[in-house]
């Protein structure tokens, strides 16, 4: 594991830990002591590959790059980086957001159950202030897709709590439902 090392404009790709320390102490501004040479030699020796820095003065830092580039121009040009351990059947956000409002808009008529945690305005009798307050609501109703369930359980609950309430979209996790099939 070679250590890209950058200091404003001094920079230097090295092999070893000694030769990046080696490099540090060749900066007149930087104080090498055994706290920073150790803590150097356990990032080197660490699993970590997140670039370390380390703090020169305030504000001022240089940094420190585990790579496995050979030459500073295949670390300029970004040939040498480390494998991501990331899955790789890893989902995209947007298709999740697609999945989401697909079965949102699925035309399919027929009874849903439809569950929304909002945020009801209500008073308090001891001071005749109002506050917000979680509420749980599940409701059963005809409807012609989750979208529409989601409509008529949100038109249902504006005609009978206060108006400063808050519903959350139909995309959130705040409402959820279900198909419970066909009506007769």
């Amino acid at each position: 594991m070679n250590l890209y090392i950058r200091y404003f404009d001094k920079e230097a790709l090295v092999y070893n830990v000694e030769e990046a320390l080696d490099f540090l102490r060749s900066i007149s501004e930087i104080d090498v002591d055994a706290a920073l040479e150790n803590d150097i030699r356990d990032y080197v020796s660490s699993d970590v590959f997140y670039p370390k820095r380390y703090k020169v003065r305030p504000r001022v830092y240089f940094i420190i790059i585990k790579t496995t580039a050979e030459t500073m121009i295949d670390f300029k040009q970004k040939k040498a980086l480390h494998p991501n351990n990331a899955p790789q059947n890893v989902i995209d956000k947007r298709d999740l957001t697609t999945n989401v409002m697909t079965r949102l808009t699925k035309i399919q008529e027929g009874w849903y159950e439809g569950v929304l945690d909002f945020k009801r305005v209500v008073m308090i009798p001891a001071t005749g202030k109002h506050e917000y307050r979680d509420t749980h609501f599940v409701a059963r109703c005809k409807a012609n897709s989750g979208q529409d369930c989601y409509n008529r359980v949100v038109d249902y609950l504006k005609e009978r709590v206060d108006a400063r309430s808050q519903f959350p979209s139909s995309k959130g996790k705040s409402f959820r439902f279900k198909y419970l099939g066909m009506w007769k």
